[in-house]
């Protein structure tokens, strides 16, 4: 039986850890689904292709094998499209992070302190009567597509008119609210599910609508709970219960953050 003879180098080196970093990324977003043993099967199935093409040289197996991979990678793309697009999502996310992509501080706006401020009373008078909440704070993404399922509202940011709107029975409590820009711009809005599988059973749906949304943007969301008035914010796809007093720091280093 005759095998590839292999030379090892510095480049691929290289390679193998590009390759692993590529795998442990997808995994990583696949586990965030709830496919996480879609992804092992695929897996398992490149290294029998590897093994059947490259090192044992089954010319027969090895075609059938080349044509199943060349239509799997379009049906893969059609399959996983969504983790795709949130897989170079991220990607992007880490470059514009770094300070050579980002435009130079300017000092800190009154008026942003004020807006915290706003909403921080709100979500704590909120809490203390276990009003159900679901707040957005859009990052540099416009959202617009999140902004079209709700109804327009373009107000300044208030506290008295958050709780206003989340007020249990109200039209505009059911859904969450979109600020952006210094502005409430819409409210009733309708956002993404969380597919992920891992989240507690104790988290309700806001928890994981909050959640679906920071798993594809780079918005943080607060989240209210009705049924015990604690206070939750989400970004980068995870979760936390956070307490009254700190809620406002939270939010603050998430503004300077974003800026």
């Amino acid at each position: 039986m005759h095998f590839l003879a292999f030379s090892f180098g510095f480049k691929d080196v290289i390679d193998i850890l590009l390759v692993a970093g590529i795998l442990y990324e997808t995994y990583r977003l696949l586990r965030r689904t709830g496919a996480a043993n879609l992804f092992w099967g695929i897996l398992a199935f490149i290294v029998v292709w590897f093994l059947v093409s490259f090192v044992f040289q089954l010319d027969l197996t090895g075609a059938l094998f080349d044509r199943i991979i060349s239509v799997g990678a379009i049906a893969l793309i059609v399959i996983f499209q969504e983790e795709i697009r949130m897989f170079f999502y991220r990607v992007g996310s880490r470059f514009s992070s770094w300070k050579i992509f980002r435009p130079k501080k300017s000092e800190e706006d009154p008026r942003a302190r004020q807006q915290i401020l706003e909403i921080t009373q709100a979500c704590r008078h909120m809490a203390s009567t276990k009003t159900g909440a679901l707040i957005v704070l859009s990052g540099g993404g416009s959202l617009k597509e999140i902004v079209d399922t709700g109804e327009r509202l373009d107000a300044v940011v208030s506290a008295r008119l958050i709780e206003n709107i989340f007020f249990k029975n109200t039209p505009l409590h059911d859904g969450a609210l979109i600020i952006r820009d210094g502005k409430m711009v819409a409210a009733a809005c309708i956002l993404p599910v969380s597919k992920n599988q891992t989240i507690p059973q104790y988290y309700g749906l806001r928890h994981r609508a909050a959640l679906g949304l920071t798993e594809k943007t780079d918005a943080t969301c607060i989240v209210v709970s009705e049924e015990t008035g604690h206070i939750s914010v989400a970004s980068e796809g995870n979760i936390r219960e956070v307490k009254e007093d700190e809620l406002f720091l939270v939010l603050h280093s998430s503004a300077t953050t974003a800026n």
